[in-house]
């Protein structure tokens, strides 16, 4: 490993992210605005009372429902699912609404999904940016958002994550389901440039939070933990340190750890060695997870694992979603440069999806 004093990271990313993954971190405000003025004109005419959602996504594309149905859950009046497998639950029928998400429009077991979906007599909206999915709205005339890119310069699809998110709640408000207004768009842009302000390449390493805490997981797993309205945000920030970083990171959330992973914390001894705990602290958690969060890493602390803390400044859940989102998108392409790895390829996963076609 290069001597992180002296680590230029402008030089880097100059020689490594050539597919200017970089770039799509910076235009996540863009993508937010992009998106959320693409579907103000979508209509929705519901066939038959909606009594309960399921969205269809995997991987990236599955990243932006998760984050909806954790930060609207308080306000959710029905239930609301995200499957990320080739099957669709039994229940799913004509009161069903089934929202189809996939970035490329070809994702099997999206795909596998919808052909469920019209055979439920499901009623269907989609969520792409092309491909079989794409073909499959032209033919039925579902109500769609077809993403136009253009602020995804990586072409990654979990670098499409504003597009995903807003795109999808874009959608859902057509439905009546979730409710969101412009102000709260604008506060949620405004706290994107926010962050991006101080979390740029051309801030400084000792105050830019983003790049102080790639250094801090270097050669370690890190294990985010998380609460509540913040679960799918620390879900996105999991998926991009593993395809961006290539690194072993997982999130665990508050209070399901406290019934069990306490006692697993003390085996293997190697434990105190190889991970590093991320507390994601927010003072809009219900007090008695302010609490859990206060004690899990006293705990933490004393069987000799190393425990970090981020504690968001924003002033409402969904700004403190981006806050969060934003800051990581940074800290696991940082990690990237400092690991010397160019952030796009997946070749793991490509190979992975090759195999299963032969």
């Amino acid at each position: 490993m290069t001597d992180t004093k002296k680590f230029d990271f402008n030089q880097t990313i100059q020689k490594l992210d050539k597919s200017n993954v970089l770039g799509s971190i910076e235009s996540l405000a863009d993508q937010v605005k992009h998106a959320w003025e693409s579907t103000q004109n979508i209509e929705f005419k519901p066939t038959a009372e909606i009594k309960n959602v399921v969205v269809s996504g995997m991987g990236g594309s599955g990243l932006g429902p998760d984050v909806i149905k954790n930060l609207f859950k308080k306000e959710l009046k029905i239930p609301f699912e995200v499957i990320n497998s080739y099957n669709l639950p039994g229940y799913v029928n004509q009161n069903t609404l089934v929202l189809l998400s996939s970035y490329s429009g070809t994702t099997k077991e999206t795909l596998s999904c919808a052909t469920q979906a019209q055979e439920k007599n499901a009623q269907i909206m989609v969520i792409t940016s092309g491909g079989n999915l794409a073909q499959l709205v032209r033919e039925n005339n579902y109500p769609a958002y077809i993403i136009d890119p253009k602020h995804n310069p990586s072409n990654q699809p979990r670098m499409a994550i504003g597009y995903s998110i807003m795109g999808c709640i874009g959608l859902l408000s057509k439905t009546k389901i979730i409710s969101i207004d412009k102000k709260q768009i604008d506060e949620i842009i405004t706290t994107i440039l926010c962050v991006d302000e101080k979390c740029r390449v051309n801030v400084s390493l000792e105050n830019n939070q983003a790049k102080l805490l790639a250094l801090e997981l270097i050669d370690r797993r890190p294990v985010l933990i998380a609460s509540e309205f913040l679960t799918g945000a620390a879900h996105v920030a999991t998926n991009q340190f593993n395809e961006n970083a290539k690194y072993f990171v997982d999130y665990k959330t508050i209070p399901e750890i406290n019934h069990h992973l306490l006692e697993g914390l003390s085996l293997p001894k190697s434990n105190a060695t190889n991970h590093v705990f991320v507390f994601i602290n927010s003072k809009l958690y219900d007090f008695r997870n302010q609490k859990r969060f206060r004690l899990t890493q006293q705990v933490v602390e004393k069987k000799n694992i190393d425990a970090l803390a981020i504690n968001l400044e924003m002033t409402n859940k969904f700004t403190q979603v981006f806050e969060l989102i934003t800051l990581m998108s940074y800290t696991n392409f940082y990690l990237a440069m400092l690991e010397g790895i160019d952030p796009a390829p997946i070749p793991t996963v490509d190979w992975f999806k090759d195999q299963l076609k032969k």
